[in-house]
């Protein structure tokens, strides 16, 4: 079908619309982040109950991804987007303004459900944008999440400091607002399903949205392993001080914002299988140089070349997973999030176990063997390309 002018220019507004909601969600993690170590003291908990509440939130958001699944299909990306980021703009608020951790555990599952909900939203509209332009921008959507993180967390410690954390959790949420408002009205719509797609509406039976999962899944459990555990890593195995360890997930984070603003190009130049096996390669041998490093240094360099192959992996993935033939974007889609997530929102406690007895470098090491089966389960996720066919 061809593309008019004016077609193109919606499509346009919907691309930067639907890079907003991801810069507004990465913005409401990366504000929760310096967030949470105060309510040890605000709430008068010891870190174990700490873990359940943070395990709440990953919980939320795992229940509340495929259940999101299940209303795109019969609202459209646009509208479900719209209902879970105006929501999502006061989770932040409502966990914080808990006074007790009774009130403040349903309030962490709720803020989970709504990023969750929200996150499944946008990449399902994303695919759309990716049909309605013919070319890639998930890569560069996930970018903006990033960068929305980076901002989130570098402010919010400052704001907490000076005016303290419920007028920071009001300030995210005022922020996020007028973010979201300004962006709603141009998000696009998907073409209208067909009748018998509408009625499709329960998990998918094709096998290959559950392998496109899967390498979702052996993405993320690495992505989180160095979020959680890098730090501690160099500290302890390493004999890194506390300045140095907290490079790690800096240079991971810098060279996987870079690369995902950059892997639209690369995507849409060499394909998505042939990029995802190119980055699952480097992301392999980052890891692997990692947990062989005599020296922090040579670690931490080790996980910035990870954060080149790990960047498109999951937008890739996610593209893959919104262009599935047979099933709806968002049947696809929710199945490859609760997947993939559960990598870097439940993985991460059992690595830390395992790692109490082993240390961490043999667990680095055994990760990278995650990336080389994606290398060989590529060839799965060849619908991405989909989006630049105008599928």
């Amino acid at each position: 079908m061809a593309i008019t002018t004016e077609n193109r220019a919606a499509a346009q507004r919907g691309r930067w619309a639907v890079a907003a909601m991801f810069c507004t969600n990465g913005f409401i993690v990366g504000s929760w982040a310096p967030q949470i170590p105060l309510l040890l003291t605000r709430l008068d908990i010891r870190e174990a109950t700490l873990g359940l509440l943070i395990l709440g939130f990953g919980l939320g958001a795992l229940v509340a991804m495929p259940s999101c699944g299940l209303l795109i299909p019969r609202y459209g990306s646009q509208k479900v987007l719209t209902a879970f980021a105006v929501a999502c703009t006061a989770g932040l608020l409502i966990v914080i303004a808990m006074p007790s951790v009774w009130l403040a555990a349903p309030a962490m599952v709720l803020f989970g459900a709504l990023v969750g909900g929200m996150d499944v939203a946008m990449n399902t509209n994303a695919v759309a944008v990716e049909r309605k332009l013919g070319k890639a921008i998930m890569s560069a959507s996930h970018g903006f999440w990033s960068l929305g993180g980076f901002a989130g967390g570098g402010l919010g410690g400052l704001t907490i400091q000076r005016f303290g954390t419920l007028p920071h959790a009001i300030m995210v949420t005022l922020i996020t607002l007028v973010v979201v408002f300004a962006a709603i009205r141009f998000l696009v719509s998907e073409d209208q399903p067909a009748p018998e797609a509408k009625s499709r509406t329960g998990f998918p039976r094709q096998p290959a949205i559950y392998i496109v999962g899967l390498i979702a899944l052996f993405a993320m459990i690495p992505e989180g392993a160095i979020l959680d555990w890098a730090a501690i890593y160099l500290r302890q195995e390493r004999s890194a001080d506390i300045a140095t360890a907290g490079f790690a997930f800096a240079a991971f984070s810098a060279t996987m914002a870079t690369m995902r603003f950059l892997g639209d190009i690369v995507r849409n130049r060499f394909g998505a299988v042939l990029t995802l096996r190119v980055s699952s390669l480097i992301a392999a041998l980052g890891i692997f140089v990692a947990g062989l490093s005599p020296t922090p240094w040579l670690a931490i360099a080790a996980f910035a070349f990870a954060g080149f192959g790990l960047a498109n992996i999951i937008p890739i993935a996610f593209s893959a997973a919104g262009n599935q033939p047979g099933i709806s974007s968002a049947a696809g889609m929710s199945v490859v999030s609760t997947l993939g997530y559960s990598g870097i929102l439940v993985a991460p406690s059992f690595i830390g176990f395992i790692g109490q007895s082993t240390g961490f470098a043999p667990i680095y090491l055994g990760l990278s063997v995650l990336l080389v089966i994606v290398f060989f389960a590529a060839r799965f996720a060849a619908s991405a390309d989909g989006a630049q066919s105008g599928h």
